[in-house]
């Protein structure tokens, strides 16, 4: 009989570093296993239809009671299970709270951990501190993006958010798209916009940077665009938004934050790409629509646009289908690509397996013990 001991590995951010946490090249080759398994179906998350982006615990505007927190922008609590198989076969649960207020206490906005299980028995094969895990595979997708998507000879990126988001998605433009010699950036304060050229200087010297006063000088003549701004669901006018005018042929845009797109951008000859149409439809499910009014992603608004007969379902591309070679990349150097990045467990769970290997391997964090025996056994 095995023994009921349990022990498994606690990973602090220092060690996820020593254990690869930030190796965008195979955060990269990671996420599109991960997005091919998705097409397959190997895969399992929470929801009705296994396909929801997770749980989360929000708060009222006014609460009644003295120590219940009141709804503040960012401010919610989020579980987010998920299982994927393949190569991977674990399955785990990200935790996070957050608070935009917690940048004034020198935090950053939301706190994460993530619970790595083994699937068969549910014992935890390790603890992880998770605000990078989450950043790379983030930042990865719109890799695997530009990898598939994007023009080959791609030189130009446009960054609208100079943030940690957009961190992560220039390192994986970069993995993806060697080519690249220079970023154009659009920052709201001096601050965010002198610290992300500081670490582009530092990464990637051999990037030319350029500052740029609009989102419109962002987004003309650049190869690709990404918008990595936060902001307030509810009004789609308050939202970033691409003008097709703005938009050179062959452009490749991914959007992983708060976006909205003019009327001449909605059209079939712009190709709209999800990183999984059932998470949208989940979503759409879970909120009514319109979507986009409450989750301020873009490709809750194809789910609106679809819901309100002005696109057609069969004109969204799934992302996975794509890496999985049943759907065509790129079909021209002049078509334009839009791709929806919401973000799903799976991911977490895909780098996060990835990345507890190699601290297995090289001997990396700290063994702690469920239990030699269980009380209740």
């Amino acid at each position: 009989m095995d023994s009921p001991s349990i022990d498994f590995l606690y990973l602090s951010e220092p060690d996820m570093i020593a254990a690869g946490v930030t190796d965008m090249a195979a955060c990269v080759d990671a996420m599109q296993e991960t997005f091919v398994l998705l097409h397959q179906g190997d895969y399992r998350m929470a929801g009705p239809n296994s396909d929801s982006h997770g749980a989360m615990i929000t708060f009222p505007d006014d609460s009644p009671f003295p120590n219940m927190p009141a709804n503040t922008a960012e401010r919610r609590f989020m579980a987010m299970p998920a299982y994927l198989g393949g190569s991977f076969g674990t399955s785990g649960m990200k935790w996070y709270g957050s608070n935009i207020a917690n940048r004034d206490k020198g935090l950053p906005r939301s706190i994460l951990m993530f619970l790595l299980s083994d699937t068969d028995t549910g014992a935890p094969l390790a603890l992880m501190s998770a605000n990078l895990l989450s950043a790379y595979r983030t930042g990865a997708v719109p890799g695997v993006g530009a990898r598939l998507l994007a023009r080959p000879d791609s030189r130009v990126a446009g960054i609208v958010g100079p943030g940690v988001m957009a961190r992560t998605s220039l390192a994986a433009f970069v993995a993806a798209c060697p080519d690249l010699d220079t970023v154009k950036i659009k920052g709201r304060g001096q601050g965010s916009i002198d610290a992300f050229t500081k670490w582009v200087a530092e990464e990637y010297p051999q990037l030319e940077t350029i500052i740029v006063d609009t989102i419109e000088e962002a987004v003309r003549d650049s190869d690709i665009v990404t918008y990595c701004t936060t902001g307030v669901p509810g009004d789609p006018a308050n939202y970033p938004t691409v003008v097709r005018d703005w938009v050179r042929p062959g452009a490749f845009l991914s959007m992983p934050a708060p976006c909205d797109i003019d009327e001449s951008m909605q059209g079939p000859d712009v190709r709209k790409v999800v990183d999984n149409v059932r998470l949208y439809e989940a979503w759409a499910e879970e909120v009514g629509h319109p979507v986009h009014h409450r989750i301020p992603i873009i490709g809750c608004k194809f789910m609106d646009m679809i819901h309100a007969g002005t696109m057609d379902k069969d004109d969204l591309v799934d992302l996975g289908a794509i890496a999985a070679g049943a759907q065509t990349g790129r079909r021209t150097d002049d078509e334009i690509v839009l791709l929806s990045v919401g973000g799903m467990p799976v991911e977490d769970v895909a780098w996060g397996t990835v990345v507890y290997r190699n601290a297995v391997r090289r001997g990396i964090g700290t063994t702690l013990n469920l239990w030699q025996s269980p009380a209740l056994a």
